[in-house]
């Protein structure tokens, strides 16, 4: 078959490789009609994510039509379209059983992220993310193996097309997630730090739940300007605004929102010196964006934080959080928790996900993709390929 490879940073082939054929009883194979790149890739593309080999698939968001089914596969049928949550989940470790599906126990034999480990197991295996998460080949393919398909894949009606379903994948319910975890209710008002693919899928959630002000920042106008149409958030451009989370506080009568997202992650903008601690692997993560959260959050707010981290982080401002009460939520995404609930949302109507797509690529053209998406060029939100 052919999939999308890695062979080092900025370095993305379309090579052929091996079929997937069916490992273990509980696997599927998947023909992939549909996947996506998400901006969590593009810290692989550019050399950020320790332990990615040459010729490793990525790839994490993407749905298809069963070809194989393993003999103890229970409620998918060769021929269903399913789409396959980017976490792998046994669904009976202790984690599952409290449905924190992207802790589960059992699926990866990588070692995490985590720095200060002690002898604690890792969190879940993920699909197409190297050997951190299991070194599970991904999605961005002709074929995909999918284990524990008990578990993770679901079956979507006919009635919907793939766009109309890919992101429950991975983008949806983190935005859904992130807005949860911000206690996101009817007159909220809430500052989404980032205007990326889960930025908004956070915006669009919270809009469904009732929040009654979204405050958006972002540095790229195009996706600001979508932003404004699609979802009705109060725009910030921090190109044009030296400190978005005082223009918040002034925009709040100085109190400051009920909740922050931080959708940006580990790689946002900051200051020269996280720049060099960063590059001399003193600091693991820039926590600009985490400090402005901080600031722009009213006492007793929640602080959710979607966005990918890892290790040290300089100037926390933890003392600033403590002073003013906050809450803070945080994690991968509990995929399965909220696939069907968010299924009906948008069968209902009352989410339409497929709105963010700006480009449709063929698989053969995914390296051009990341480029475009990496580069911000042709004003891309976000890219969908088909094999």
């Amino acid at each position: 078959m052919r999939a999308l490879t890695y062979h080092g940073a900025k370095d993305l082939r379309i090579d052929t490789v091996p079929d997937p054929v069916i490992e273990q009883p509980d696997d599927i194979v998947l023909r992939v009609t549909a996947t996506a790149i998400c901006g969590s890739d593009l810290h692989i593309y550019r050399g950020k994510i320790p332990m990615v080999d040459d010729g490793d698939v990525l790839g994490h968001e993407f749905m298809g039509v069963v070809e194989e089914v393993g003999a103890g596969v229970r409620d998918i049928r060769k021929g269903d379209r399913v789409v396959v949550p980017f976490t792998i989940s046994c669904g009976e470790c202790f984690f599952c059983r409290l449905q924190q599906y992207a802790c589960c126990e059992t699926t990866n034999d990588g070692r995490g992220a985590i720095l200060n480990r002690k002898a604690i197991t890792p969190p879940a295996a993920l699909f197409g993310y190297s050997g951190l998460y299991g070194g599970v080949p991904g999605g961005q393919a002709e074929l995909v193996r999918v284990p524990k398909a008990n578990v993770g894949p679901l079956v979507v009606p006919g009635s919907l097309g793939d766009e109309q379903v890919l992101f429950l994948s991975d983008i949806l319910p983190t935005g859904y997630q992130a807005a949860l975890n911000a206690e996101v209710g009817e007159g909220s008002t809430v500052a989404i730090f980032g205007a990326g693919p889960v930025g908004m899928m956070a915006a669009a959630c919270c809009r469904m739940l009732g929040a009654e002000r979204i405050l958006m920042v972002d540095q790229y106008r195009y996706r600001l300007d979508f932003a404004v149409q699609a979802y009705g958030v109060e725009e910030i451009n921090f190109e044009e605004c030296d400190d978005p989370a005082e223009l918040i506080i002034e925009r709040t009568g100085y109190r400051g929102v009920d909740a922050s997202i931080e959708a940006v992650g580990f790689e946002a903008k900051g200051s020269v010196t996280e720049t060099v601690l960063t590059a001399a692997k003193l600091e693991g993560s820039s926590g600009k964006a985490l400090r402005q959260c901080i600031a722009a959050t009213r006492r007793g707010g929640m602080v959710s934080v979607a966005g990918v981290y890892a290790g040290f982080i300089h100037a926390f401002m933890f003392g600033d959080a403590f002073d003013k009460g906050l809450t803070f939520r945080m994690g991968q995404t509990h995929v399965q928790r909220y696939m069907v609930e968010l299924l009906q949302f948008i069968e209902d109507g009352r989410l339409v996900p497929d709105a963010i797509i700006s480009h449709r690529m063929k698989l053969a053209d995914a390296p051009r993709g990341y480029e475009i998406f990496e580069e911000k060029q042709e004003d891309c939100r976000k890219v969908v390929l088909t094999p």
